[in-house]
């Protein structure tokens, strides 16, 4: 069973930085599975913000392109979503997921299945 823990959420002015952290147990972590940073926002849709498949490829959504980025590491078992420059758009619970193969159209995984928590990200 896989487990998944974010972290590293918190409230951070426009302009500024956060590093989100997810980190993965209870299975062979990641070299065979694609990950995703999805984010909702209170009354919107769920939508993927980056993903990166087994072989290291990454995807983000248009909106983040240029501020995020997502990056693995396989040794600890965690998964990351550096975000700089960011605006109260950013504003969501931000959520990472396994999957099997990358979308990127969607920026995501496909057959999404394990899925955390969540950790919130406040842009004021």
């Amino acid at each position: 069973h896989v487990q998944l823990v974010e972290s590293g959420g918190g409230s951070v002015q426009a302009g500024g930085s956060l590093r989100l952290s997810c980190a993965a147990s209870g299975y062979t972590y990641s070299q065979r599975y694609c990950m995703t940073w999805f984010r909702q926002a209170p009354g919107k849709k769920r939508e993927g913000v980056a993903a990166i498949g087994s072989d290291g490829m990454t995807a983000y959504a248009t909106s983040v392109l240029g501020r995020f980025g997502i990056s693995k590491d396989n040794a600890k078992g965690t998964l990351y979503l550096q975000m700089n420059s960011l605006k109260p758009e950013d504003t969501a619970l931000y959520t990472c997921a396994t999957g099997y193969t990358l979308d990127p159209t969607r920026a995501a995984c496909r057959y999404t299945s394990n899925w955390g928590q969540g950790t919130q990200v406040t842009v004021s």
